[in-house]
């Protein structure tokens, strides 16, 4: 027997490192010169969602850590859901993240394997055809506390149950007519393992193998024998898996691939507070136009949040504090916002904007000029960049009252406050119409409050309000969102009473030209309004909101 190498171990940062370390200990992959092989396996019947980037860093960290390699694996054996849209979509979304893989492989590439070893196992003894139903098979399973009902086909001859499964492949028989079933133990207490199908008939084109087949493997099969031809090592994957461990296990010993195997390493799945994360649903919400698309800034999908304007390495991060447990737990979506809005506070440049712009007339001001801007302040290599000041500005209609609240700290008649960067102005005369409505404010500027100006000025103003040019800013809409799911959630509560079918508002308003010059896609932070991206559509200016200025995350 070769005697164990002594290899350098990297220090152990979860509980699934700890198990690689300690076989890797064992010398269990020595006879692959103790490479790690990972994978991430999605199938390609939706986008990627947020959920998907913690099994993505996980299977990426390993990677890296450990110097081995990754395949993306496109688990395409539902040939009715699954198309090269997905494909393109799940690979897009790697990118962004910028996660690079070793190879892209399909399992539809391993149809003739999976056949192959699927004859083998009827040879063996270990697999028969059944003409039962669904709704037969899943009658007779069995329950936790009381065991199956063997198929009255469970003791065909391996001669009878190779000819019916060459005549499923042939196309023979109609959907449903007869499976392939593993032939395990019925009354086994694990419900996996009571003879599960395994092959199915589905007389649907693939979208990679056309009409080459009339019969698909399932995933139970298909998934374990290709990570076994693919020499993984390692299959991590989320809880919900467990269960079904010894039927990955068995089906990989009976196809009789050699030493060292893949195992099959469970953990908790990310779950997230107003989140919807089942493709199943995200592709209801595309399809009954509760959405856009697969891409609509308020979906989970990695597309959506691209499109929102996340940040790929402040989701990164959301996703890496959250950690790796075995137990299950649900995260606050606010710790994401709070990523978000760290990251972007340090990073996106400073611009000014008004929802519902009101204009306001300084009557003492003559001519034009420009004021400097600090375009970060928490980056003072970004430098500054010039505003133009004509005199006449938009400020927000909220920045105003008639009827000041307790505490006021914004402009009111006879009051005081400074527009940002530039003056302080009183507020002398509300302009209303006839029905009351304030149309326009007449103000008076103090020369010598100027922003960075030493001169005295007795003139004080507790509040400070963005405003935007009136000859030089834009016209802008603004798009906000909430959540699509509600708070409240109940027992037996269909999703579609948890959304919230009002998630995005939509307002007019008014910008800096440089929000309009600035490259599309490009973050800032509005002040006092929140973090938006620039958008473009037929030629007018869109600012979509990103996350909200407010942190409600307790650090």
């Amino acid at each position: 027997m070769a005697e164990k190498e002594n290899i350098q171990l990297p220090e152990a940062s979860n509980f699934i490192e700890q198990i690689i370390n300690e076989e890797l200990a064992a010398g269990k992959f020595q006879s692959v010169g103790n490479k790690i092989h990972v994978r991430f396996p999605p199938e390609p019947n939706g986008y990627l969602h947020i959920g998907h980037v913690k099994a993505l860093l996980i299977n990426f960290g390993v990677k890296e850590k450990y110097h081995g390699e990754i395949n993306l694996r496109m688990d395409d054996t539902n040939p009715a859901k699954e198309s090269y849209e997905y494909v393109d979509a799940i690979v897009k979304s790697l990118e962004w993240l910028g996660l690079k893989y070793d190879r892209l492989v399909f399992a539809s590439d391993y149809y003739d394997k999976l056949y192959e070893i699927a004859e083998k196992y009827i040879m063996d003894g270990n697999a028969y055809v059944c003409d039962l139903s669904a709704e037969e098979i899943t009658a007779t399973r069995g329950t936790l506390t009381e065991p199956g009902t063997p198929s009255p086909y469970r003791e065909r001859s391996v001669e009878e149950n190779l000819k019916l499964f060459r005549e499923m492949k042939a196309g023979v028989y109609p959907d449903g007519a007869k499976v392939l079933r593993a032939k395990i133990d019925m009354s086994s207490p694990n419900i996996n393992m009571r003879d599960p199908v395994i092959y199915r008939i589905a007389h649907v084109p693939h979208y990679r193998q056309g009409d080459k087949w009339c019969i698909y493997p399932m995933y139970d099969f298909a998934h374990p024998i290709s990570d076994a031809i693919e020499g993984i090592t390692h299959s991590l994957c989320s809880l919900e898996f467990e269960n079904h461990r010894p039927l990955y296990d068995w089906v990989i010993e009976k196809a009789g691939f050699p030493a060292p195997v893949p195992r099959q390493i469970e953990f908790a799945r990310l779950n997230i507070t107003n989140t919807l994360m089942s493709k199943r649903y995200l592709k209801k919400l595309v399809d009954e136009g509760v959405v856009r698309g697969w891409d609509d800034p308020r979906m989970p999908t990695l597309a959506g949040l691209k499109n929102r304007g996340v940040p790929p390495e402040a989701l990164k991060k959301f996703v890496t504090d959250v950690g790796v447990a075995k137990a299950y737990a649900v995260v606050n979506a606010a710790q994401l916002d709070s990523c978000v809005r760290d990251y972007l506070n340090e990073n996106a440049g400073r611009a000014m904007a008004v929802v519902d712009p009101l204009k306001l007339t300084i009557t003492n001001y003559q001519g034009e000029e420009e004021l400097s801007f600090e375009i970060n302040p928490l980056k003072p290599e970004s430098g500054t960049r010039n505003i133009k000041f004509t005199g006449t500005v938009y400020i927000g209609r909220d920045d105003f009252a008639l009827v000041p609240p307790p505490k006021y700290k914004r402009l009111t008649v006879g009051g005081t406050v400074r527009l940002k960067g530039a003056y302080i102005v009183r507020c002398d005369e509300a302009v209303q119409d006839e029905n009351g409505n304030v149309t326009e404010l007449k103000c008076t500027y103090f020369p010598e409050s100027r922003s960075g100006s030493d001169l005295p000025c007795a003139v004080k103003a507790k509040g400070v309000i963005q405003w935007v040019d009136a000859k030089y800013g834009v016209d802008a809409e603004f798009r906000q969102y909430e959540q699509l799911l509600k708070d409240e959630q109940y027992p037996d509560q269909d999703y579609a009473e948890r959304l919230n079918y009002d998630s995005e508002h939509i307002f007019e308003g008014k910008a800096e030209p440089c929000l309009a010059e600035a490259e599309e896609d490009k973050p800032f932070q509005l002040l006092r309004t929140g973090y938006y991206k620039k958008c473009t559509q037929g030629g007018r200016l869109i600012l979509s909101e990103i996350v909200s200025l407010k942190d409600s995350f307790n650090k």
